[in-house]
């Protein structure tokens, strides 16, 4: 049976034409755009490096917040075990990234982003979480003394271990009695609990290692200095910041800021990129 509804056709069709007409008029703006060279900003690849007596999941507040802004994330495991095997590992992480990269250390992690990233022509940008930038020459934990405030350095454990390849060494624990106060004490104590019985250790090698790599002069950097920071002091931070020329920002916050603050670290993240992909 044939139904005839004319009372439809005649309300449909001038929708139908407008339609389409939004459809043309769309197509030619994205052409007008692409003939002029506005393409849509394809957002870069964010990897995270972490430091000592951590792990990548202490990133996992500001990944989630990076996620929601449609970034790329690669939270990089960093072996802790010597400067250059550890600069040498991220640097084969950020060859399986395709594309541009904003690359983001926190603490021991800005030390290997810094030797890894030097002639890396897809790292757009570096960000230092309450990290290390060091000079050539320069070890990390010369840099952590070189001001007075710094009360990691006590509150340590030695433990002889062995390395592959390099015979004996020393990993560093925090005291778990001393976790919360000299390293994150701004996040809840059933948080840092956890955090110092799942911390991973470094080797006093690998922060007594001097760096031969500088990619903070040849790559633009953000700094977010920690006043409140007893494991690298705050005046340590901003002579490294200002040696380095990076564009800085200040938060009240611990050392563990990736924990107790991941959106304003998140936020950073987000400045770097923006100022150095778009």
């Amino acid at each position: 049976m044939k139904i005839n509804l004319p009372f439809l056709s005649r309300r449909i069709a001038p929708w139908t034409a407008v339609a389409a007409g939004v459809a043309v008029a769309a197509m030619v703006a994205g052409s007008a755009q692409a003939a002029a060279g506005h393409r849509p900003w394809v957002k870069p690849t964010v990897v995270l490096v972490h430091g000592a007596f951590a792990d990548s999941s202490s990133w996992n507040g500001v990944i989630t917040h990076l996620k929601r802004d449609g970034y790329p994330v690669v939270a990089a495991p960093n072996p802790l075990r010597g400067l250059h095997t550890d600069a040498e590992h991220l640097r084969s992480v950020l060859e399986s990234v395709r594309g541009p990269i904003v690359l983001a250390g926190h603490s021991y992690g800005g030390s290997v982003m810094s030797e890894a990233a030097d002639g890396d022509t897809d790292v757009k940008a570096l960000v230092y979480i309450a990290s290390f930038a060091p000079e050539q020459g320069e070890s990390t934990s010369a840099l952590a003394a070189k001001f007075p405030g710094g009360q990691l350095g006590p509150a340590l454990d030695s433990v002889p271990v062995s390395i592959p390849g390099a015979g004996t060494g020393t990993d560093l624990y925090i005291r778990q009695d001393q976790f919360r106060r000299v390293f994150a004490a701004d996040v809840p104590r059933k948080v840092t609990d956890l955090m110092a019985v799942t911390q991973r250790p470094i080797t006093s090698a690998a922060l007594d290692d001097t760096a031969t790599r500088t990619a903070w002069k040849s790559i633009r950097s953000w700094f977010m200095v920690t006043t409140q920071d007893l494991a690298i002091p705050a005046d340590s931070m901003r002579f490294m910041a200002r040696r380095a020329g990076s564009h800085t920002v200040e938060i009240t916050a611990s050392h563990a800021v990736t924990v107790s603050q991941p959106k304003p670290v998140a936020d950073l993240i987000d400045t770097a990129a923006r100022a150095t992909t778009r």
